[in-house]
């Protein structure tokens, strides 16, 4: 116990000797790094060190530190010298332990979109909220389904995150069959209109830079899509496919009416269609082959 409190008290000690800050160490290496976000935006951040025989350096996630403790058997130790700095150095021979702390600065929201662009070098993992389960990495959507988070190798990337989003749901109905489309919204959304000839999905959006999420059944409307606000095509993000529906992310720079058209649509050209003729044209070619005049 006295060994490992001693070996805090000396690191302490190293960290503000003016001589130190005057040397250049090596980063340590790390086990693992972190970091856990709540609901409401607090980040946590958790290395995991190794043992090093030579002192190195341990580099923070860029931000405000606080509450810095080292975690070794079980102990914890707060350093509250340690608030504020950019880096620490670990002394030799101290075997395997943590350092976490909390984090500010990096992590900020803004009209319900939490946004993060994170430099890091090492591996990092995110633990999420769990009422995230769609967020983009790099603009790319990522679907989190039963995961806790994701892990970024190397990690240089934009991340954000939207919570509270309303969620609508309406019965498209066509003939006998009905499907279930789903809208995600920042600010929600107004007047939802599928039209079967036009093959198209209608419905007004309010608000500036807010994303908002189609879940589309492939059997009601087959992909690819274009999108268009007031009359104007705009892009949409990368979107996912899980096999039985997508999810099509746009991003409107105004409020306005919002028109997705699809390629094909019930009844037109059902999903086993494709499949259908493809398996046809297989068992035809070797008769068509047998009886060819030539």
């Amino acid at each position: 116990m006295k060994r490992i409190f001693l070996g805090f008290f000396v690191l302490i000690f190293l960290i503000f000797t003016p001589e130190v800050f005057a040397q250049s160490f090596e980063e340590i290496e790390q086990k693992s790094v972190v970091i856990m976000i709540d609901i409401d935006g607090n980040v946590k951040v958790i290395h995991e060190l190794r043992n090093s025989k030579d002192p190195k350096q341990l580099t923070f996630v860029e931000g405000n530190v606080s509450n810095v403790k080292f975690v070794k058997l079980g102990i914890e130790e707060l350093v509250p010298e340690a608030d504020g700095v950019k880096s620490i150095v670990i002394l030799p021979n101290q075997g395997g332990f943590y350092v976490t702390y909390d984090l500010k600065d990096g992590l900020y929201e803004k009209n319900n979109l939490w946004t993060w662009n994170f430099l890091y070098l090492e591996s990092t993992s995110f633990i999420l909220p769990e009422e995230v389960d769609l967020l983009f990495v790099n603009e790319r959507p990522v679907f989190l389904n039963e995961q806790k988070g994701i892990t970024c190798h190397g990690c240089q990337m934009l991340l954000e995150y939207s919570l509270n989003e309303s969620k609508i749901y309406e019965n498209v109905k066509w003939e006998e069959q009905e499907f279930l489309l789903e809208i995600r919204s920042q600010s929600g959304i107004e007047q939802l209109i599928f039209d079967q000839p036009s093959k198209s999905i209608t419905f007004d959006t309010k608000g500036e830079n807010r994303f908002v999420t189609t879940i589309i059944p492939l059997e009601l409307l087959w992909e690819p899509y274009t999108v268009f606000l007031n009359e104007e095509e705009i892009p949409s993000r990368q979107h996912i496919n899980n096999g039985t529906h997508v999810w099509l992310i746009i991003n409107p720079d105004e409020s306005g009416q919002v028109n997705i058209i699809g390629t094909t649509v019930v009844p037109e050209f059902p999903i086993i269609a494709p499949l259908a003729i493809g398996f046809l044209m297989i068992l035809v070619l070797p008769f068509m082959k047998k009886f060819s005049l030539h």
